[in-house]
Parts: C-alpha cells; structure tokens; sequence
C-alpha cells in the first residue's frame, strides 16, 4: 500500500485527470466514490483512500478483498483534490471499462436522446437494471454515462447495464436493419396512453431530452407515440420518473 503526499507524484496526477471526460474517454476510466462500491465484486484497477480513513478497520476490511487493485493512501489534502462530494467517505475507486458495440445490444432498449441532467441519466440506469433490462443508447448531447454524479446516482447498476453512444442518423439506421419497433414518448394529441402501447419481438423505447424532448427525425421515424396522462396541473413528468412508469409496463406487456 502506497502512502503519496507529493502532488507531483505520477498516479496521482494520472487518476486527477479523470475528473474529466476527456482523460475518462482517452483512458477508458472513471472513478467511483463511496464505500458503498467496495460492496460490489466488479475489481477496480485502483482504491484510492484518505489518509484518516485508512484507520478504520471495517473500510480496511473490505478494501483488502480485492487483492488485484492498487491501494493508494492519500493526504487529506490530495484527496480532497479527488473528491466529488461534500462530506466524503474516503474512498475513491477507478475502474476500466470497455466501449461496447452497438451491434450486440438486445431486443429491448432504451434510448435516451440528449439527456442532460446527471441525477436523471443515473437514476435511469438504476431503473432500467431493477426492470431487468440490459441495454441504454444515448445519442450525441447526452451527458456523459461515466460522470461523477452519474456514478454516484447509479447506485452500482453501472456495472450491469451496456451503454452505448451513436449518432442519430447510425441509430435510427441500426434500429430499422435489425427490426426494432420504435416507441417514442411524446407529448401531443396524436399519442396513445402509454398503457395502450404494444410492444413487438424488439423495442426501442425513446426518451427525450429534458428541455426539448425528442427530436422531430426520431419522432417522425417512430411506429407508435405513447403519453403518460397528467390528471394533475404539472405541465410533465420527469424524463427519469417518466422513463420508469413507461419500462416497468413494458416489463409487464412483453412476454
């Protein structure tokens, strides 16, 4: 176990860059921060932890299991340099990961056009994992899937959950080759309520951008428009709340 104080040390300068996304996508890394992460098997390359922390010997307990994984102790000052959260648990772990094809993904996704909020693409996630689906597409202007918050609001769904990024044109492509029903969720007269949607051998079910929806190709390409009824005076649902009540009756509807 490595005891670093110098900010000139290399892997901390390394695992510092990927606070952003560009190192994220150069690397292929993300950190992951809490102790809730060293609750799950999936092995990190590193475990970074604060110095005061790495006293505790429940934290240290799990943190020795993964016997693979690089431990760097940190000063309270690097790792606070690391930190994303307020009031940290003191650990930082970085994982590997591998960009996924789209040509593998199953014959149920979801699709999630720009998406911008963190809290929401997270939360997704984490809800598309508990519905027992596999596959999330996101289109260019989407937040980025290996954002801190985005990690964060997971909950550890990330690791079961294949993500993965095109352009519209290559996704609208990619859905009518391999014969997926696109079900988009849109707020306008022409829709079905979303209790009526049918789904087919293969779904695509669209979820669109928190300001703007779903763009007007996407909606033009669609087979069916479903709406979740408001009976109240809010003017919509949040697209995560929205994209939950709409994949648990997909859940329920496909057989």
């Amino acid at each position: 176990m490595l005891y670093i104080d110098s900010k000139e040390n290399n892997s901390f300068k390394k695992i510092k860059k990927y606070r952003t996304k560009k190192y994220r996508d150069k690397d292929k890394r993300f950190l992951a921060e809490g102790t809730k992460f060293l609750d799950f098997d999936t092995v990190p390359e590193y475990i970074i932890i604060d110095e005061e922390y790495s006293k505790n010997r429940e934290i240290m307990k799990k943190v020795e299991k993964f016997e693979k994984s690089e431990k760097l102790v940190l000063s309270q000052g690097l790792f606070s340099q690391l930190s994303s959260q307020e009031n940290s648990q003191g650990i930082i772990l970085v994982y590997k990961y591998e960009e996924k094809d789209i040509e593998n993904a199953g014959d149920n996704v979801i699709v999630l056009d720009r998406v911008g909020d963190p809290g929401n693409l997270g939360t997704i996630i984490r809800t598309v994992d508990a519905a027992g689906f596999k596959d999330i597409i996101l289109t260019k202007g989407s937040v980025d899937c290996y954002n801190e918050k985005v990690i964060r609001s997971t909950m550890g769904s990330i690791f079961n959950i294949n993500l993965y990024y095109a352009e519209e044109e290559k996704l609208l492509n990619f859905l009518k080759e391999k014969n997926y029903k696109i079900i988009s969720t849109v707020l306008s007269d022409d829709c079905i309520p979303y209790t009526e949607m049918k789904p087919a051998e293969k779904n695509a079910v669209i979820f669109g951008n928190e300001g703007s929806g779903i763009g007007e190709n996407i909606i033009k390409n669609s087979h069916e428009k479903v709406i979740i009824p408001i009976y109240g005076t809010a003017e919509s649902l949040n697209v995560a709340m929205a994209c939950g009540i709409i994949i648990y009756k997909l859940r329920e509807l496909y057989k």
